[in-house]
């Protein structure tokens, strides 16, 4: 049975057909055949749904497309390129920090790839970048999205994993920033082998003018994880602030928020929002066959009385995701995969909020691997250029990542230290 349904859904997945339908026509396929009482599966579906976390999802997809159409972005790239512009490979190191406070707002990639990419690469390219290196910077810092909070696939995790969706969220600060920074680092030192970046400085005036234009958006992430952290509000409560925060902070203040632009900023939060609700409603079939067939069960059965050790464990696994990631995207990784491993990481003694940092930079690198890496398409968009230049742009980061992911693993500190902390 567990071959048909594969069998099944790569089928329709060469065929083009939507994930989530695949998913769901493939088990109830198997279902069908093993005479499950098909009227429960709308039940499952609708309860798999009807969660309050869940509500955050559409709260963060909406505040995310409507800071990247309402000038938020524009003016954080235009503070931080005042400032550090000037500097080899200033321009590399805008679009990385820009990506990341943007991160810190949408808890998309591709969103963050698309509102930072379609900026920076024309402009990097114009001050003398190399193209393919410009697409596959942003492209990779554009996965950061999902590991610096608010994260849409650490909101899944929560909400499957019956986790704390707050710590997870403070679990991916650190680690977000450690990425971050050696992307940074690894910019400079590619620019001054280069001779890229020594653009012209700019005045104090200039600085101070730039950075007070941004500073409302800047200070988004610090009022979502402020109030988060502090206990005042829920992250699906957060999500909520954040979008009246952004709308207040485009229409009013920046002004670039008009009645003409509701409507499709409405019409793509409901498309984003739609494909992740089905995904999920379809993974909550997938889970059914799973219990029904009692596949998590055996699997634990069989770890228990293998000689495979913690280590060899999770070698294999993230192999497994990264095989994975090159197909799926986040959502269905986690929907996928984490039913059946949650046994796992309980006889191996896994740290669960760990293991959700581990299991996110896999999906980033899902972000930026062919043949389905979301980011290569949204970049290969922007930049209207062949999806293989991308891809070559991009192959130096995907080392980088695998090299940072490596530490994260051997060093839980990293994941764990902010969320110990929290009361």
């Amino acid at each position: 049975m567990i071959i048909l349904l594969l069998s099944v859904f790569f089928l329709l997945m060469i065929l083009r057909v939507p994930i989530a339908i695949s998913l769901a026509t493939s088990t109830m396929v198997v279902l069908m055949l093993t005479d499950f009482n098909m009227n429960m599966l709308p039940q499952r579906i609708f309860t798999a749904l009807d969660s309050f976390p869940m509500m955050a999802i559409p709260g963060f997809v909406l505040a995310g497309v409507l800071l990247a159409r309402g000038g938020i972005s524009k003016y954080l790239i235009e503070a931080l390129r005042s400032w550090v512009g000037h500097l080899p490979g200033g321009l590399s190191v805008v679009t990385i920090l820009a990506c990341m406070i943007f991160a810190a707002i949408s808890g998309s990639s591709p969103a963050t790839a698309a509102a930072i990419g379609s900026i920076m690469i024309p402009a990097m390219v114009n001050a003398g970048y190399d193209k393919k290196y410009s697409m596959g910077l942003v492209a990779a810092a554009g996965t950061l999205g999902i590991l610096i909070p608010p994260s849409i696939p650490l909101i899944i995790y929560g909400i499957t994993a019956e986790e704390s969706i707050g710590k997870l969220f403070m679990a991916g600060v650190i680690p977000g920033l450690l990425l971050g920074g050696v992307l940074i680092a690894s910019a400079i030192f590619y620019a001054k082998r280069k001779g890229y970046g020594l653009g012209e400085k700019a005045s104090w005036s200039e600085r101070g003018r730039k950075s007070l234009k941004a500073i409302w958006g800047a200070f988004l992430p610090f009022l979502i994880l402020g109030s988060i952290y502090s206990g005042v509000v829920t992250p699906t409560e957060s999500a909520v602030i954040a979008v009246f925060y952004g709308i207040i902070v485009s229409a009013f203040i920046y002004r670039e928020l008009h009645w003409k632009d509701i409507r499709p900023i409405i019409i793509e939060s409901i498309n984003i929002t739609a494909m992740i609700f089905l995904i999920i409603g379809a993974a909550s079939l997938f889970g059914l066959y799973l219990t029904n067939a009692q596949i998590p069960h055996q699997i634990g059965s069989w770890i228990a009385d293998s000689e495979v050790n913690k280590w060899i464990f999770m070698i294999i696994v993230n192999i497994l995701f990264f095989a994975m990631g090159m197909f799926l995207e986040a959502v269905s990784i986690i929907l996928i995969t984490l039913p059946i491993l949650l046994p796992m990481l309980k006889h191996f003694d896994i740290n669960l909020i760990h293991f959700a940092i581990i299991m996110t930079i896999n999906m980033e690198l899902g972000m930026i691997t062919p043949p389905v890496g979301l980011n290569l398409f949204v970049v290969s968009g922007i930049a209207k250029e062949k999806l293989g230049n991308v891809v070559r742009g991009v192959i130096p980061f995907i080392v980088l990542m695998i090299i940072v992911l490596i530490f994260v693993i051997i060093v839980p500190g990293l994941s764990l230290w902010l969320p110990d902390r929290m009361q």
